[in-house]
């Protein structure tokens, strides 16, 4: 078995119980039976003391500070004051982490420590949008983008929000381990399995189940359809004619289930499954264009660069570099 990715939680008083379960939750659960890769993941502090959160819950820290310097990854969680001083040691830790190459991420409000710590200074970060005008008042040097879900800059990763903090553990676990190991997680966290935005996303999205707007499973069963044919030039009519109704009543419908219109919900798949035909084949790209429905290299190129910020080529060549 491979050795296990060694992640360290950084702890010290006033830190997010939420953003530690989020933390927990992707690398501290063994899923090694259903095809995760092994984690060890360790809580760190300054001292053993037990770390108080908001709400009345603890936290039991079990490595030192130290610790940090043989870790694989740092996360820092959201912290409940954002313009409290965070202990020296901890910012200490967190410079010479960076330092020595580990890549450090902060979920939320962790954007502030990583600041205080200097680490964001002259690269770009994000946090919570109703944060955000306080991280550009109090940490000017810091490049604050506005509008997206998480962003990465020389090793250093900032996700806005709790939901963006769950998006952003599940890319790092993709960007080490790949596609399936992420997905696996994603499964048993029974979170959203893809979120739009402007940054690039990597979670797995499989066709939604019936629900209690499509009781019959009608529209399921048409996205399901959809899905085996998306080398096929698909139009909302044709879906629409699946369902036995009017495109226009199919529209609402859809778009009331899905929170999708049934064009934006077609090109999400497609993407996703270009996406992985870029991990896990060698197919060239015209042929990888052809087998989502982009019709073209250059129609799947304008697509990749509008959603994801970045191109079929560079996505291919990042997973690889990571693998």
């Amino acid at each position: 078995m491979q050795p296990p990715q060694r992640i360290a939680l950084v702890a010290f008083p006033r830190i997010r119980a939420f953003d530690v379960a989020v933390i927990a939750e992707v690398w501290g659960v063994d899923r090694t039976d259903r095809g995760a890769p092994p984690f060890e993941l360790r809580r760190c502090a300054p001292d053993r003391a037990p770390v108080q959160m908001p709400g009345g819950l603890v936290l039991a820290p079990d490595r030192d500070l130290d610790w940090l310097g043989t870790a694989d990854l740092v996360v820092v969680p959201g912290v409940d004051d954002h313009l409290a001083p965070v202990p020296p040691p901890v910012l200490e830790a967190l410079r010479s982490a960076h330092a020595a190459g580990t890549p450090v991420a902060a979920l939320c409000g962790g954007a502030f420590v990583l600041a205080q710590a200097g680490l964001l200074d002259g690269r770009r970060a994000v946090t919570h949008w109703n944060l955000t005008p306080l991280l550009t008042a109090t940490h000017p040097a810091v490049q604050v983008v506005p509008d997206a879900l998480f962003v990465e800059d020389d090793g250093i990763w900032t996700a806005a929000g709790v939901a963006a903090g769950i998006d952003l553990c599940l890319h790092l676990v993709r960007t080490a381990h790949g596609a399936e190991a992420a997905a696996t997680i994603a499964r048993a966290m029974v979170t959203a399995p893809f979120r739009t935005g402007t940054q690039a996303q990597f979670i797995e999205h499989p066709a939604p189940a019936p629900d209690d707007r499509d009781p019959s499973g009608t529209l399921a069963a048409v996205r399901e359809r959809a899905l085996r044919q998306l080398g096929e030039p698909l139009t909302v009519a044709d879906m629409a004619a699946w369902a036995g109704m009017s495109p226009r009543s199919f529209a609402r419908h859809f778009t009331a289930g899905t929170g999708r219109t049934p064009i934006q919900w077609l090109l999400d798949q497609r993407i996703a499954a270009a996406q992985q035909l870029l991990e896990r084949t060698g197919l060239p790209m015209p042929e990888i264009a052809r087998r989502c429905g982009f019709g073209s290299e250059v129609t799947m190129r304008q697509h990749f660069a509008a959603r994801l910020a970045t191109s079929p080529r560079d996505y291919r060549r990042a997973f690889r570099a990571a693998g």
